[in-house]
């Protein structure tokens, strides 16, 4: 009673699921004296167990270590929503399954329980001992009705968590929103998303690559990363890696571990990061991609319609910005070229006037000295024009201001 109690408080006292799943294992391993207990949660996607708690613990393994429905007796376990007490020579059980980087599994005695919320299975809590050990019945009663307590548990953390996350989601599209619409320099659009993008998804990291449509190359222009050496990544040619596939077929990509998919071009540096899971989503504007971006996380991690659809919504947004920001530069061009053309125009009357020369000939006379003096048309023709003023003022008897 007082260890269902004490989880009762830990279970009412925090909606945060990861400090819930880390009571909880330490709870099981004080009242069974256990060295070891490891928490398995079924993914969102309901395929398959992911570590997600453990004591002894192995921090760089939560989220890595997983298993299929029906794989290992964890797996079977799951899949027959039935306890497993194994008292000694745990791993003599054709259903076991080793893991070489989990010491536990060379362990004696092994119990595992169903966790199971509204009748269904939602994970699975491991108990080991290093030497042999006959579990009791009321040692096992307390491990179901605990592994209960956890069920509900879960169903509401993962309420609070579903609501949080569609709370911030919201947020996040209306501050990329009031972003692409400001009057900042794209460049600094460009961090603000991707700092936005990485909280919403929790990302180790997150980037924008844009598409040089000239060279077919796509290249990093933001991240929120502070590694070097995922900055300094070569360009990827469209096609090339999970990215420039993103681009070639205008669709969202999902790897769910970047270290072992064949396509991915920079394995090692995923590596040396701790890069897990890989959503990449085109920028796209008219079903036109000018590029993509990439959120990383460092343990597995499912990414679900709903992410994507939010992610592919900011891309899309930014897609709009650069296509913006083209315009104007496109506007501010032609403005610049009307204004040039007027003040060669000017120069060339000036000339076929004073010099009496014909058009071709006044062009080319400015053309000619834009090209020797190494200065632009625009400046040679101003050049004529402000000498031809000071000729006017001095045959006038004019003075200059």
């Amino acid at each position: 009673m007082e260890v269902l109690h004490r989880i009762s408080d830990s279970i009412s006292n925090t909606l945060d699921l990861e400090s819930v799943l880390k009571h909880i294992v330490e709870v099981v391993v004080e009242v069974t004296h256990a060295d070891a207990c490891l928490l398995y949660l079924l993914s969102p996607g309901k395929d398959e167990l992911v570590l997600r708690a453990s004591k002894n613990p192995h921090p760089r393994l939560i989220g890595r270590i997983t298993l299929g429905l029906g794989e290992g007796i964890t797996g079977w376990v799951a899949r027959e929503r039935m306890s497993v007490v194994i008292p000694s020579n745990a791993s003599d059980d054709p259903r076991f399954k080793v893991f070489h980087n989990l010491p536990e599994d060379r362990y004696q005695a092994f119990v595992s329980v169903p966790i199971l919320t509204k009748k269904e299975v939602v994970g699975v809590i491991n108990v080991q001992h290093k030497r042999p050990r006959r579990y009791q019945a009321d040692e096992l009663a307390l491990l179901t009705t605990i592994a209960n307590q956890v069920g509900g548990a879960i169903e509401n953390a993962r309420l609070y968590e579903e609501m949080r996350r569609k709370v911030l989601q919201v947020e996040t599209l209306s501050q990329v929103s009031e972003t692409v619409t400001s009057n900042r320099l794209i460049e600094d659009i460009f961090q603000l998303i991707v700092a936005m993008v990485a909280q919403l998804m929790n990302s180790k990291i997150c980037s924008i690559m844009l598409l040089d449509h000239e060279k077919g190359e796509l290249r990093i222009v933001a991240t929120q990363s502070l590694s070097e050496a995922y900055r300094r990544k070569p360009h990827l040619k469209v096609g090339q890696s999970i990215s420039g596939r993103a681009v070639q077929e205008r669709r969202p990509i999902i790897v769910p571990d970047v270290t072992k998919e064949h396509d991915y071009m920079f394995p090692d540096i995923a590596r040396k990061e701790g890069l897990c899971s890989l959503l990449s989503v085109p920028m796209l504007v008219r079903d036109k991609a000018l590029g993509v971006i990439n959120t990383y996380t460092s343990v597995s991690h499912h990414f679900t319609a709903e992410e994507t659809k939010v992610v592919q919504a900011i891309a899309n947004q930014a897609a709009i910005a650069i296509e913006h920001t083209t315009l104007l530069d496109k506007s501010f061009e032609m403005q610049e070229a009307l204004a040039v053309r007027k003040v060669v125009e000017r120069a060339k009357g000036y000339l076929m006037r004073t010099r009496k020369l014909t058009e071709e000939e006044a062009f080319r006379l400015i053309q000619r000295q834009s090209m020797t003096l190494r200065k632009s048309m625009r400046e040679v023709a101003e050049a004529i024009l402000l000498a031809g003023e000071i000729e006017e003022q001095a045959a006038g008897g004019g003075k200059l201001a």
